[in-house]
C-alpha cells in the first residue's frame, strides 16, 4: 500500500492544474510542464488538491501510485519555486563561462569544453568558478548538472574538478616515502 500515494497534493504558489485523456498540465509563473501518466493510475482535481488513486492491485498499477503522485508533487513546486543546482570548478586554471546558449569550461584538458544549455534552463555563471543551474522541471536541471560534473569529477588526490556546491570529495593520501 502506498504511504506517498494515498496523500493529496495541494495546488498552491499560484499554480493551474489540468488533467485531460491522462495528461497532466500545470501551469505556474515559472514556466508550463506536461506529463502523460499510466493508464492504471486515475488524476482528479479537487478544493485545490490533487488527488493520485490506481484503478486495479496490479503490480504496476501500485509501483506507478506513489512515483505518479510524486511527479505532479515536483511540477507544482517547479513552476512556483523552480529548482536549482550549485557546482563549484575546483583547480588552478579552472573555470567556467556562458557565452549565448554555450556553456564554455576550461577544465584542465588540452581544448575548451563546449555543452549547449538545453531549453527551460538558465544557466549562469556568477563567478568563473560557480555555475548555477536554474529551472522548473527537477529531472532537466538534476540532469543537466550531472551532464556537467561528469566531464571532469573531482579527482581523489588533489580534489581538482567539477563538484556540487557542498559536496565533500574524500581525498586520498599520495605515495608515502620510504626509509
Amino acid at each position: 500500500m502506498s504511504r506517498i500515494g494515498n496523500k493529496p497534493v495541494k495546488i498552491e504558489g499560484g499554480a493551474k492544474v489540468s488533467v485531460s485523456n491522462r495528461v497532466i498540465e500545470v501551469e505556474g509563473p515559472k514556466g508550463k510542464l506536461t506529463f502523460q501518466h499510466r493508464p492504471e493510475i486515475d488524476v482528479k482535481i479537487e478544493d485545490d488538491e490533487v488527488s493520485v488513486s490506481r484503478k486495479s492491485n496490479v503490480r504496476v498499477a501500485r509501483e506507478c501510485h506513489g512515483l505518479t503522485r510524486a511527479l505532479v508533487a515536483n511540477m507544482i513546486e517547479g513552476v512556483t519555486k523552480g529548482y536549482e543546482k550549485r557546482l563549484e570548478v575546483v583547480g588552478v586554471g579552472y573555470l567556467a563561462m556562458v557565452s549565448g546558449d554555450t556553456l564554455q569550461l576550461r577544465v584542465g584538458y588540452a581544448n575548451e569544453l563546449h555543452r549547449k544549455i538545453p531549453t527551460g534552463l538558465n544557466v549562469t555563471c556568477p563567478d568563473q568558478t560557480h555555475i548555477v543551474v536554474q529551472g522548473c522541471d527537477k529531472q532537466q536541471v538534476g540532469q543537466f548538472a550531472a551532464e556537467i560534473r561528469a566531464l571532469r569529477k573531482p579527482e581523489p588526490y588533489k580534489g581538482k574538478g567539477v563538484r556540487y556546491q557542498g559536496e565533500q570529495v574524500k581525498i586520498k593520501p599520495g605515495k608515502a616515502a620510504t626509509k
